[in-house]
């Protein structure tokens, strides 16, 4: 395990065990490594990666404060980090998703029935930006879903669905994390149903790809800001 994992991995032992816990300081830097038992360098790096997804507040001249997000979502986010630090299988399921999900977009644009579409305006019609991180990113699984299912091929549908659950925490934190995050998921949203609602399957495609990919390049950089 590289240093910096460790070190992430100590600093979620502190706050899973109660001794840190939301909004509480904590110590300095030199304190905090010696205890760690990790350079500055690694501790640096650790904290940096925390704070991408919220976790920690670095509050210049002030100090690092674990965030005031309640124990579950900090438990969740700590999760998260570790494993997009430790396991590629998060980026290769959104490079599988990158290339199937287009293409089912493309066959569903001319294959969907007006039932098809009818779910899918329900389900945009449903949420707005005043959305629950939780609740988006349950729109955002039927959404997807949706789509496949419209390509009419149980066989893709079955295989996109076994994905879900690696990319849900992904999810979850672009959610929270990326500014603008809610809006611009609705609005590509839009725009693919618009699309398919259309039967351009070109453009249904090229707008999926974009809005993965999307998502793709976030988890690549918050990889890179953790490494």
């Amino acid at each position: 395990m590289a240093v910096t994992d460790d070190a992430i991995l100590r600093i979620k032992a502190m706050i899973t065990s109660g001794e840190l816990g939301p909004g509480d300081r904590l110590p300095p830097e030199k304190e905090l490594g010696e205890k760690l038992g990790v350079s500055r360098n690694s501790l640096r790096e650790a904290v940096k990666a925390l704070e991408v997804i919220r976790v920690l507040d670095v509050r210049r001249g002030d100090g690092t404060y674990v965030t005031s997000l309640e124990p579950r979502l900090l438990l969740e986010a700590l999760s998260f980090v570790v494993d997009l630090h430790t396991d590629r299988s998060i980026l290769e399921a959104f490079e599988v998703r990158r290339m199937l999900e287009p293409a089912a977009a493309s066959i569903a644009a001319v294959r969907l029935t007006d039932e098809h579409l009818a779910r899918l305006d329900a389900l945009l019609n449903e949420i707005d930006a005043t959305v629950t991180i939780e609740d988006l990113v349950q729109h955002d699984l039927a959404f997807h879903q949706g789509i496949v299912e419209a390509a009419g091929n149980e066989y893709l549908s079955r295989l996109v669905e076994s994905m879900q659950s690696s990319t849900l925490r992904a999810r979850i934190w672009r959610g929270i994390t990326q500014q603008g995050a809610v809006d611009r998921t609705i609005a590509e949203h839009r725009a693919i149903l618009e699309a398919l609602r259309r039967r351009d399957a070109q453009l249904s495609a090229a707008l999926c790809l974009t809005h993965i990919a999307g998502i793709e390049q976030w988890i690549r950089d918050a990889s890179s800001s953790s490494s």
